[in-house]
């Protein structure tokens, strides 16, 4: 696996998992770690009900009020960017990836205080176990 590359704050993580493996099993992570799975949006699935064709990609969202509440009550427009989101997708060479925003980059985007983003600062964490062979 090699090193997570960012860019305009994205962090991409490869996988050897396919998409469906890949987020089933960073869904399996979050509901071990009581964290709320609020959607799962299955992108390829919906482009095909409307006659369209796309590469595999799941958006996974989910947060934990505890960490999340105190941010936005601190910053309300961090709520643009939570809850948390990844992004589970097949690019056209059929390699597999896991992207999200960087902690640091939604700490600069929001003026937010470093204190409070260390709470959903574990997204780094929970992708790196799901990205893992």
């Amino acid at each position: 696996m090699s090193t997570p590359t960012t860019d305009n704050g994205i962090v991409t993580l490869p996988t050897h998992r396919s998409v469906a493996e890949a987020a089933d099993r960073l869904a399996a992570l979050i509901e071990a770690k009581q964290i709320l799975l609020f959607a799962r949006i299955d992108f390829a699935a919906d482009a095909q009900r409307a006659g369209l064709t796309m590469n595999p990609s799941q958006l996974l969202v989910f947060g934990n009020p505890r960490a999340g509440t105190p941010l936005m009550q601190a910053v309300p427009a961090a709520a643009l960017d939570l809850p948390l989101k990844v992004l589970v997708w097949q690019d056209g060479d059929g390699r597999v990836w896991f992207s999200y925003n960087a902690t640091s980059y939604l700490q600069a985007r929001h003026g937010a205080p470093a204190d409070l983003m260390k709470a959903i600062d574990g997204v780094v964490a929970l992708v790196q176990a799901a990205a893992a062979d």
